[in-house]
């Protein structure tokens, strides 16, 4: 995503929340957000719907509010897919719903952590490690959970400009580097002595 694509997407983003804060609907608009990113995430053809540079707005258009009909959705959310389709910027409507939840998370005062794991957790994992993050951080957590099959095991966990790293990976460099650190000092005490 470019610099500009990003300020734009942090536009439409704020500007939903806080016409929701405005109208006092922000519990249902959030709702509906997390409901739709889900719908998104579970339906590739939903994706490729968004993502189709040649289906014309009104066709567009006409999903989204079938869709947002359907769902039951607050007519302030319905209103909102509107402006993204007329504005052309429906392609990037997973990007805000994302960027939407994590500006609504840091106005709570809540903390966005990235956790790298080297194979996938389950939700019950999930759930405590995010409680585990909550409760040592103080605030309420929200994770964001990448595979990375290079670490072997452990996960680095990555919050605000901190990073603690309990990988595999980096347990293996460092016993590495000590092993290469004692060779080193071995054979220059060796050299000394002959």
């Amino acid at each position: 995503m470019t610099t500009e694509s990003g300020l734009i997407v942090k536009r439409y983003a704020s500007a939903l929340l806080d016409l929701a804060a405005e109208a006092k609907a922000l519990e249902s608009v959030e709702k509906d957000v997390q409901e739709l990113a889900a719908m998104i995430e579970a339906s590739p053809e939903l994706v490729t719907l968004i993502e189709n540079p040649l289906m014309g707005r009104a066709q567009q258009q006409n999903v989204m509010q079938a869709l947002a009909e359907k769902a039951k959705f607050q007519d302030l959310t319905t209103k909102f897919l509107g402006v993204l389709v007329h504005n052309r910027r429906l392609v990037a409507l997973s990007q805000i719903l994302k960027a939407f939840l994590r500006e609504l998370n840091r106005r709570r005062g809540g903390v966005e952590a990235k956790v790298q794991v080297a194979h996938a957790l389950t939700p019950a994992q999930t759930e405590a490690l995010k409680a585990q993050l909550s409760k040592t951080l103080g605030a309420q957590v929200t994770l964001t959970v990448e595979i990375d099959q290079s670490l072997l095991g452990g996960m680095i966990v990555t919050y605000g400009s901190r990073m603690i790293d309990d990988s595999v990976k980096r347990k293996l460099e460092m016993l590495q580097r000590a092993m290469n650190a004692n060779e080193n000092t071995t054979a220059k005490n060796q050299k000394e002595v002959g």
